[in-house]
């Protein structure tokens, strides 16, 4: 394919023509001596080829050469030389004007090449950063090529990743076309870095002696020095994200077998405990000696008491379980807050007992899109919560108020409050604070399953608490005051 000259490069000829002619038409006009008008001459000449290249730089010595024969060396306005004197200025004329035309070359390519070099290390300075910002592979994958196009400026980019099969690239237009090629290419044994074909470049990605995918870009107008040290980084960078995602993987895994380990150890001690209690009562029970209706009675009792406790216990598993594995949805319906506590209270008059529960609600209590069912859940975690830690005959108050497009609620309490060592901890599995360990009670997973509904409804849940002043529970979720269904819609 034949190249041709770009718009610019038709200035700059124009313009060492002009510079010619007019240089030529001052020196004419202020009748300069052959010496003074040589001196100008070449001064035109290097500063042509400082600015243009070689070969305008010529082009201008020709011109610059044939105005000062014609013009500065006599015979005047004849091309002819009159003797020797007018040879040797002609002569050392011409070969000055190549000299310095060329060591002019030299010095701009020169530059060119260090501006060059600067624009590159930057570059590759900044797609380093970049993808130092990408700690997930997947995302890295995804995001290079077009990394690259940006950077880069190039039309097309595409990437292969071996170790997953996975081909990305910036258009869908040369996925056929060499996609093939770059999964032979990073599949080869023979470390080839680099191949031309079909106006795009591909190179292989090491990182020490394993190929780890390939890369390709077009059109192939990086050097080759920036290509390898692109083509490296690359390679490092991908192996640096899959290690720390596999890293991520392992950890996870060891997490989840640790959490395991630990529910099954909290279940099977909780569980144990009122089946012991349960067992022993039952087993006295069945001894009909020496047992009086009383002490019939208090037995009975205790196995009541301790299977409703082993039920909620059970029951919390299971909740725990739903919200492990996200089968927990959220179904919104149209519902008054007052409505809603005056239901909670109404469901928790047994954890309630003697404890007094005050009810306040902003007004006007329009219809608000919520799931009942759930929050309900959420109010008798923390209801329960209260009641227990709190003296017999006090206060419970619950609170739900609008703010700034939020559905607020508070559940406050007059207990003695949270320690400050375990407030970072409360809302995590089977965590039990001091207090929670001295009255006995509770599995730990109250808090972690109430925060965990509520963030299902794109809210959250946090506690404010101080010594002795009680605590107070604020929750919320976002405030839907019509079908979510229309609003998306």
């Amino acid at each position: 394919m034949q190249l041709r000259p770009r718009p610019h490069h038709y200035v700059q000829w124009l313009a060492a023509t002009l510079a010619a002619v007019l240089t030529t038409v001052g020196l004419s006009a202020a009748h300069a001596h052959p010496a003074t008008a040589g001196m100008i001459f070449l001064v035109v000449v290097v500063v042509t080829a400082t600015q243009a290249g070689l070969f305008i730089s010529l082009y201008s010595a020709v011109l610059c050469a044939l105005a000062f024969d014609y013009f500065f060396l006599p015979p005047f306005r004849t091309f002819i030389l009159a003797g020797p004197q007018e040879w040797v200025s002609m002569v050392t004329f011409a070969i000055s004007s190549l000299v310095a035309g060329r060591v002019s070359e030299r010095a701009r390519k020169q530059k060119d090449e260090a501006e060059q070099r600067r624009e590159d290390v930057e570059r590759l300075f900044q797609i380093s950063q970049e993808m130092i910002l990408h700690q997930d592979a997947a995302s890295l994958i995804r995001d290079l090529p077009h990394l690259l196009k940006r950077i880069f400026s190039l039309e097309d980019v595409a990437l292969y990743v071996q170790d997953r099969d996975q081909f990305e690239s910036t258009s869908e237009e040369p996925a056929g076309m060499f996609k093939a090629n770059l999964r032979d290419l990073a599949k080869s044994s023979t470390q080839i870095a680099a191949a031309v074909r079909d106006n795009f470049e591909s190179h292989l990605l090491f990182v020490g002696v394993r190929p780890v995918g390939a890369l390709a870009w077009s059109p192939p107008t990086l050097s080759k020095e920036v290509a390898t040290a692109v083509s490296a980084q690359i390679g490092i960078a991908l192996s640096r994200a899959m290690a720390i995602e596999a890293s991520a993987r392992l950890e996870a895994s060891r997490e989840s077998e640790r959490l395991r380990a630990a529910l099954i150890d909290s279940l099977t001690h909780e569980l144990r405990t009122p089946l012991t209690a349960i067992r022993a009562a039952a087993t006295t029970l069945t001894q009909d000696q020496g047992l009086d209706d009383p002490v019939r009675k208090e037995l009975a009792t205790v196995v009541d008491e301790e299977s409703a406790r082993l039920d909620a216990l059970i029951g919390e598993a299971v909740e725990m379980a739903e919200i492990d594995a996200n089968v927990v949805k959220v179904q919104a319906a149209p519902r008054h807050t007052r409505t809603l506590l005056e239901q909670v209270v109404a469901e928790s008059r047994a954890s309630l007992g003697r404890h007094q529960a005050v009810l306040m609600v902003q007004e006007p209590d329009r219809p608000v899109w919520f799931d009942a069912r759930l929050l309900g859940r959420v109010f008798r975690h923390l209801i329960e919560n209260a009641a227990r830690y709190s003296p017999p005959e006090s206060r419970i108050v619950l609170r739900a108020r609008r703010v700034e497009g939020r559905l607020e609620f508070e559940v406050e309490d007059n207990g003695p409050g949270i320690d400050r060592a375990d407030l970072p901890h409360i809302f995590e599995k089977f965590y039990r604070g001091k207090k929670g360990k001295v009255i006995g009670k509770g599995t730990g997973m109250g808090l972690a399953i109430a925060r965990a509904i509520v963030r299902a409804h794109g809210g959250d849940l946090g506690v404010e608490s101080s010594p002795e002043h009680g605590s107070t529970f604020r929750f919320w979720v976002p405030l839907v005051e019509k079908d979510p269904a229309e609003s998306a819609s």
